[in-house]
């Protein structure tokens, strides 16, 4: 089943549960499937991949992880306690996120299999980092690990 099955799916699934949060953060992923099907420069009526669904995702976690910072700073619980709801939402389609042990791991795994000896590979192995372990890491992390394993 797609990524866009399964949201459309899950809105019916909350809509008879009448799960508000549920039903917000869902018909967002949908908007945003929409807008990048419709895409200019895509061909019509293609579905997203996998990868490009997951790299959507994303996105829309790191928005409202980005939004819940400016709210609380700008006090405003309430409206960070909505965004919550929703990254809690958006986290269910996203593969299990790496403990830092476990991204360290990956990340001297993968310098191992490149051959990386040094700063001088560091964007070879972050473009091959960021490939394999979207969705399960933030970029900033992944760069911290590969700039603290590469020296």
């Amino acid at each position: 089943m797609s990524l866009k099955d399964r949201i459309n799916e899950d809105i019916k699934t909350a809509m008879k549960a009448k799960d508000q949060a549920a039903l917000r953060a869902l018909r967002a992923i949908k908007s945003a499937i929409l807008l990048a099907e419709t895409a200019e420069g895509r061909t019509h009526g293609t579905e997203l991949s996998e990868d490009e669904g997951l790299q959507l995702l994303s996105k829309q976690l790191k928005q409202r992880k980005d939004s819940i910072a400016q709210f609380i700073q700008n006090n405003r619980p309430d409206l960070a306690q909505t965004e919550q709801e929703e990254v809690e939402v958006i986290s269910r389609y996203l593969p299990q996120a790496l403990s830092p042990e476990d991204l360290q791991a990956a990340i001297k795994t993968l310098i191992a299999e490149l051959g990386a000896t040094g700063a001088q590979d560091f964007g070879r192995v972050m473009k091959e980092a960021s490939t394999r372990l979207r969705g399960q890491a933030e970029g900033k992390d992944i760069s911290a690990a590969v700039k603290s394993l590469l020296g």
